[in-house]
């Protein structure tokens, strides 16, 4: 089953890949890699969230919250590449999360990005990772993902 059918099954809404939130690109393509500059939560009911792990969000909410930045990065794969087909392989997955000091569950909040590549890639979705804690990023989002595939050539 192609990653296009998939990502339909799964319900999820890749219309269209946010904008870039300042002077750069949403991905750039160098070779058979494509860069995927980072991604935030969707908003919801019109707001974007804000929070930190560990505070405001539980780690449950973060795995959510991952999940819905997930597909913004899918979206911005769709849009560079016009296919998820084209997706040869999810090479890597960074995640930054705004915690709490004491926040340790990082791993479990990043699975919610991770989980939903390997449903939409099967094992072309899974990949290698980091995720980080931070003191803080733009208007207080509670995450952020950015990523790097291999793209088929056309």
């Amino acid at each position: 089953m192609s990653a296009e059918h998939r990502a339909r099954e799964l319900g999820l809404d890749l219309a269209a890949a946010s904008a870039p939130a300042g002077n750069y690109a949403a991905a750039v393509q160098a070779g058979d890699l494509l860069f995927l500059s980072g991604k935030a939560p969707r908003a919801v009911e019109g707001r974007a969230p804000r929070g930190r792990l560990g505070a405001e969000y539980t780690a449950v909410e973060g795995y959510a919250l991952a999940r819905s930045a997930c597909i913004e990065l899918i979206a911005a794969m769709r849009a560079a590449l016009g296919s998820l087909d084209r997706v040869e392989r999810v090479v890597d997955l960074q995640g930054s999360l705004n915690t709490a000091p004491d926040f340790e569950a990082h791993a479990q909040v990043l699975d919610g990005a991770s989980d939903l590549l390997a449903e939409v890639f099967g094992p072309d979705g899974v990949h290698a990772r980091s995720v980080i804690g931070v003191a803080t990023l733009r208007n207080g989002l509670p995450l952020t993902l950015k990523a790097v595939v291999q793209v088929r050539r056309a």
